[in-house]
């Protein structure tokens, strides 16, 4: 197979040389270049600031507006109701909003390559970066081929073509977009973003044309399954007590649907201005993400009755997607496809996505001596190419989704990463709280932070109580009489043992403690944060009006 050149980034994306006199304390001291601002001199050196304010705003999107959205709501809609759905995805809502608030106040001070997984390091306790970075490796890692799997899957409601051949054209492709300069994956899944917002604006209306009877045979539908069967779906018990545990089991899974937007500031030294760009994009991609995914559930809790036997449609294509179903009552035979077409981009969206968060990770891992030093190996481009070797090795698990029994093995795999979501959610709110702990025992007033919300004082701890709350309690429905599932279980829970044992291993081997609030250096990092902010360009009335997605 032929390659093409891979594009050089041109000199504006390269970073500043460094120092003589860094240089020698970037090797004489492990930490990096600065106690404070904990960039490394590899990271100073080798990486390229690629990324812009449009791709980091919509690489988020990308990754939280998926099969989730366009395939699962049905199924939150006939576990939890019309409104038991609107009312779990609203509350998951708010912690994602938390998290975000919470990642990009850390992220502005900090920018560092695998984001969260460091912070916890010099926030908390090295041995948590080491135990939530390998989760996160090991959860990427299952991730892509998982993803391509998934396409596979897609690509059968069109053809019968043997699935070994669309395996092998998307490994290919997520290879050649893992080992290009990091602009190039930036405008991938920029244009990616886009369609799938455009896409899904247009579902949403075209719901709400077809709920008010819009289209031409239909009758208007409007509020009549909120009537009968009702705004919630009796799950387990029955009367409240079973409507409450449809809402809650409807909240668990929207958990899963609002994944990937943490993972907005993996590639922070990779981006440019990221003390300004990263804060900017964590609040704006929440407020974007949240609108969608409230509008699809409202809007599909109108279309769809909860009793609906189509949404048990089992193979993962387009026929189970609520839209689609609502779109076929009405007479219009090209949604399908064109809902399939958009789910299979959304697929490898992700898969490339995971790419990046696990080839990060995996780097940040080894710039800490926590992984083998051949991983901080990268192209003259800036890319860590031993890592993404690494990961397109993986890639080669999805052959078994040809398989039947290797398939049940091999999801049965992927499953214990579910609860990673909650665990990574649970170390940014952790980070944070830290942050601000620190911030008042060294009688530093928060102001002084490149980037503050005072309400995140407060919305933190909640947020980081019920993400714990929602882990310890994801998997109840197994506890309940005659719902028995070892794999259930399994799948639900031990990944928290599994992140222990890392914690607890890394601990006693390297005796790592618990990090003294005085002795983060934060003096230093926040002088080294006010004289890093690059002043934002004024943008023309008409770049503003063309870019409200993402600026």
């Amino acid at each position: 197979m032929s390659t093409s050149p891979i594009p050089q980034p041109r000199e504006g994306d390269r970073k500043p040389p460094i120092t003589d006199e860094e240089r020698v304390r970037a090797e004489q001291s492990p930490q990096g270049l600065h106690e404070g601002d904990f960039v490394t001199f590899n990271e100073q050196q080798d990486l390229r600031r690629g990324l812009h304010q449009r791709h980091i705003s919509l690489i988020a999107i990308a990754g939280a507006i998926g099969t989730g959205l366009f395939l699962g709501l049905g199924g939150s809609i006939q576990t939890g109701g019309p409104l038991g759905s609107l009312l779990g995805y609203f509350t998951v809502g708010l912690i994602v909003c938390a998290v975000q608030f919470a990642l990009g106040e850390v992220a502005a001070l900090l920018p560092v390559t695998g984001s969260f997984v460091r912070h916890a390091e010099v926030l908390v306790d090295p041995a948590l970066g080491f135990a939530i970075g390998y989760n996160l490796v090991y959860g990427n890692l299952l991730s892509v081929p998982a993803e391509i799997s998934a396409v596979c899957v897609l690509f059968q409601y069109w053809t019968d073509i043997n699935s070994a051949l669309w395996i092998v054209i998307f490994i290919a492709l997520t290879f050649a977009i893992g080992i290009s300069f990091i602009g190039i994956y930036g405008e991938v899944e920029f244009w990616f973003a886009l369609l799938k917002i455009l896409f899904i604006i247009f579902l949403i209306i075209l719901g709400l044309v077809i709920d008010l009877g819009g289209v031409s045979g239909t009758p208007r539908i409007g509020f009549r399954y909120w009537n009968k069967p009702g705004p919630f779906v009796e799950y387990i018990a029955t009367g409240k007590w079973g409507h409450f545990l449809g809402y809650w089991s409807v909240m668990t899974n929207a958990v899963f649907s609002f994944a990937g937007t943490e993972s907005i500031a993996m590639a922070a030294a990779e981006t440019r201005n990221p003390r300004v760009t990263i804060p900017k994009a964590c609040k704006r991609v929440f407020a974007r993400v949240a609108t969608f995914y409230l509008l699809a559930v409202l809007v599909v809790g109108m279309l769809v009755p909860s009793d609906d036997d189509r949404l048990n449609d089992g193979y993962g294509t387009a026929a189970q997607s609520p839209f689609v179903i609502a779109a076929s009552a009405a007479g219009l035979r090209g949604v399908p496809s064109l809902v399939n077409a958009i789910v299979i981009t959304s697929a490898w969206s992700s898969s490339n996505q995971a790419l990046l968060s696990g080839t990060r990770v995996l780097y940040g891992l080894a710039l800490k001596r926590q992984a083998p030093k051949i991983f901080l190996r990268t192209t003259s481009w800036g890319v860590p190419y031993m890592c993404v070797l690494l990961n397109t090795a993986f890639m080669f698990l999805a052959f078994m989704s040809l398989s039947e029994g290797a398939l049940t093995v091999f999801w049965w795999f992927v499953d214990l990463t579910a609860c990673g979501v909650l665990i990574s959610w649970s170390t940014v709110l952790l980070n944070h709280i830290r942050l601000i702990q620190a911030m008042k025992k060294q009688h530093l007033p928060l102001s002084s932070l490149p980037w503050h919300n005072r309400w995140t004082e407060y919305s933190s701890p909640v947020a980081l109580f019920m993400c714990l709350l929602i882990l310890l309690t994801g998997g109840f429905t197994v506890f309940t009489r005659g719902n028995w599932s070892t794999s259930g279980f399994i799948s639900s829970y031990l990944d928290i043992p599994l992140v222990l044992t890392a914690y607890i291993g890394w601990k006693l081997y390297k005796r790592t403690s618990i990090i003294n609030l005085a002795d983060i250096p934060l003096r230093e990092a926040l002088e080294r944060a006010a004289g890093d902010i690059e002043p934002e360009p004024k943008l023309p009335t008409w770049r503003k009006a063309v870019g409200f997605l993402w600026d």
